[in-house]
């Protein structure tokens, strides 16, 4: 049985950019009078950076971790002319037809690790510190926590520089047991437990039904014309299968991230 497609809603308004990243997502009012933040087809990143949103949000939903709703946003470029800023005028011209919007929450803030290290539970930050390493989302770092605390809750935003494999798409399947590049520089290394247990808890669950599941929800209209590829649902088989040979030789990536954790003060006691 086929997904349900995530919902589909038009643009109704566009109410402000959101200069906190370099896409220049903004703050958008839509056809169900829902508020969404948007990530752009247009932008720089491109459309792939809307794929790894959607292939990488909802499987995080999938195994248990919050991360807001999302949704298929259709936007008319008549938009444009609106705006009084030249850069967002051009962003929504280039942005015409589906783009990608995320529910906003309003009156969230960055999460911060250490004042917010109790809404952060170990096994929760070592779910989410596996879930980065397998899908290779580099930007949960530092500098970038991509964590937003609302509702006494952290929610996971922001998986567009995930699965970068699929910019060299030739060597994807060779690098399978490439080391996660963010490493000690993760925000919840810290305040992660075992790995060895998220690994037990996460892995069985991702499997080849699982990874059909949420590669379908991504519309054909950003997976068509991929060089190599006969169609979107080629584009869409090279995407389970690099990420079920990821999880194969995780023992590669794995045991070097279960290492550092352990040498952040503290941590055999979690």
């Amino acid at each position: 049985m086929l997904p349900v497609p995530l919902p589909l809603v038009t643009a109704t308004t566009y109410l402000a950019p959101l200069r906190e990243g370099g896409s220049l997502p903004g703050l958008v009012e839509a056809s169900d009078e829902g508020v969404y933040v948007v990530k752009f087809r247009g932008a720089g990143q491109g459309r792939k950076a809307l794929v790894a949103e959607v292939v990488v949000g909802e499987l995080a939903r999938r195994l248990g971790l919050p991360v807001p709703d999302l949704v298929r946003v259709e936007l008319d470029p008549g938009l444009a002319p609106g705006e009084p800023d030249e850069e967002v005028q051009d962003l929504l011209r280039a942005s015409a037809g589906l783009n990608l919007g995320m529910d906003y929450l309003p009156g969230s803030f960055t999460l911060d690790p250490v004042a917010d290290a109790g809404l952060v539970p170990p096994p929760l930050a070592a779910r989410v510190l596996w879930l980065d390493a397998l899908t290779l989302d580099v930007d949960r770092s530092w500098r970038n926590p991509n964590l937003l605390r609302w509702g006494s809750r952290p929610w996971l935003i922001d998986h567009g520089a995930a699965l970068y494999f699929h910019h060299d798409w030739p060597r994807a399947r060779a690098g399978a047991a490439r080391a996660y590049p963010v490493g000690a520089d993760h925000v919840l290394l810290g305040l992660a437990g075992p790995l060895a247990e998220a690994d037990a808890a996460l892995a069985p669950r991702v499997d080849r039904g699982l990874l059909d599941e949420v590669t379908a929800l991504v519309p054909d209209e950003w997976l068509a014309g991929e060089e190599g590829f006969a169609g979107p649902e080629e584009v869409r088989a090279a995407y389970a299968e690099v990420l079920l040979a990821r999880l194969e030789q995780r023992a590669a990536w794995l045991d070097p991230l279960e290492r550092l954790r352990e040498e952040v003060p503290g941590a055999r006691a979690r």
